[in-house]
């Protein structure tokens, strides 16, 4: 809830059941007290590896797109690289571009906290 979302919203609910065929939602709030509320299901899990997992808005279920997350040592750090495809749209590949960033950026603040 700290960091799964854009800089302007705020996360009101998260749940994860992170398992092949386990399911997530994300209920993020906007500024404007729009709710936006996502969900997937997890299609492949390897521990501090690998995560692949469907993406779908509720109000879009039938547009799911699919994200794939890797996670590699580097030292004593942890590279993540993030993919997100099968986009209905381009315009709708450039808003999830914005989002991934800064919830990417407030993951980072999160481990920078003393």
């Amino acid at each position: 809830m700290q960091w799964m979302r854009p800089y302007e919203t705020t996360c009101v609910h998260a749940e994860a059941d992170v398992r092949v065929g386990g399911r997530f939602r994300v209920i993020m709030r906007a500024p404007d007290g729009e709710d936006h509320d996502v969900s997937g299901q997890y299609l492949e899990v390897v521990p501090d590896t690998r995560l692949v997992f469907t993406w779908a808005w509720r109000s879009t279920p039938e547009r799911e797109s699919l994200v794939t997350v890797m996670l590699r040592a580097e030292g004593n750090a942890t590279e993540l690289t993030l993919r997100h495809e099968r986009f209905f749209d381009e315009t709708t590949r450039d808003a999830h571009e914005g989002g991934w960033s800064s919830a990417l950026d407030h993951l980072v603040e999160q481990f920078r906290r003393p």
